[in-house]
Formats: C-alpha cells, sequence, structure tokens
C-alpha cells in the first residue's frame, strides 16, 4: 500500500486536495470533529482536565477554542487525550484499506506527531499567505490568535516542503489542482 501524506499551511486547501486524489482519505480533522459529538469517553476526559471550559456533550467546538484561548497548554492538554483515539481510527481506517493501492493521509501534525512512515510520499500545498487568509476568514471559528496557537505545534513550513516529494502550488483553481494531482498519481504509479 503506497501512502501519501498532505503537508501545508493551516486553510492551504489539502483537505481538498486529498480528496482530488480518487483514493481513500483518512481526514484527521472530520475524525476529530465526530469524536466530539459521539465520543462521551473522550468528552469525560476532558471535562476533567478542562473542567473550567468543558461544560457540554457533544462537545461544542467553541469550549475547545475558549480552552485553547486561554491556556496555550490547554491545546497540548487536548492533543493528548484526542491523539490516541485519532491513532486507533487510523489504524482501523489503514486495516480495512489495506488491500487498496494507494491511500491518503489528511492529518495536520503527521510529522510532528511522528504518524509518517520512512517510505511515506509526501505531497506539500503551497498558497499564498494572502489566499489562506482570505480562505481562513470565511471558517465560522476562526480566530487569529487561535491559529498562532496552532501553528506554534507545527513544523516550519520551510522544514515540511524541504521534507516532501512532491509540491502543488495551489491558486485555489480547481481545474490547475485536478491535472497537478494526475500529474503526481502517474509519477507516483510509475515509481
Amino acid at each position: 500500500m503506497i501512502r501519501i501524506g498532505i503537508l501545508g499551511d493551516i486553510g492551504s486547501g489539502k483537505s481538498y486536495i486529498a480528496k482530488n486524489f480518487g483514493y481513500p482519505v483518512f481526514n484527521a480533522d472530520f475524525e476529530v470533529s465526530k469524536i466530539y459529538k459521539k465520543d462521551k469517553k473522550i468528552f469525560k476526559n476532558l471535562k476533567k482536565v478542562l473542567p473550567s471550559y468543558i461544560h457540554s456533550f457533544p462537545i461544542d467546538k467553541i469550549e475547545i477554542q475558549n480552552a485553547i484561548l486561554a491556556n496555550k497548554n490547554n491545546l497540548k492538554k487536548i492533543i493528548k487525550i484526542v491523539h490516541f483515539e485519532i491513532q486507533k481510527k487510523l489504524n482501523l481506517f489503514l486495516k480495512v484499506n489495506n488491500k487498496r493501492r494507494i491511500v491518503i493521509l489528511d492529518i495536520p501534525l503527521l510529522l510532528e506527531n511522528k504518524i509518517n512512515k520512512k517510505d511515506d510520499i509526501l505531497v506539500y500545498v503551497d498558497a499564498k499567505k494572502l489566499n489562506i487568509l482570505k480562505r481562513l476568514k470565511k471558517r465560522k471559528y476562526f480566530n487569529e490568535k487561535l491559529n498562532r496557537n496552532l501553528k506554534s505545534l507545527q513544523l516550519p513550513l520551510t522544514k515540511k516542503k524541504k521534507l516532501s516529494n512532491f509540491v502543488i502550488k495551489n491558486t485555489f483553481n480547481a481545474t490547475k489542482i485536478k491535472n497537478d494531482v494526475k500529474h503526481i498519481k502517474t509519477e507516483i504509479l510509475n515509481i
């Protein structure tokens, strides 16, 4: 099985590009969102470590956001609790898709949490800061301080780009993205 990890800045279009590969995608952000809505055990654990912020089930994203904004260390507490569950979901995804030729890993902290394998193919999504900011501001829960806190956990983008096997310049043009992804898939399948 070929594992393709999608890397890039927050809001650079990683998830959109991941979907364009046409193979099964493990989207960690989507899985976290499901955990907040459905996993009472995670709720209880988060409530235990963040009782001033986590009050209701399903967990409201605003409660998570407020906890992170109040204290940057709260983000590390959240990750510690949620990461183990995400790792289990990833392992199940890989098991279910083990006969597939390619799987796509859309995991924001793929390198930082050492989830990647040595032979993973890494695709870096490069986008202009101005375009990213314009997209982020459209998000319901966008907060600049929160964004900075999340970025502080990430490796420098220059390092991610350097470690990548391929770079997609995302101009947010669907036709260009489809062509770039098609080109990368062709190269990967011919390796």
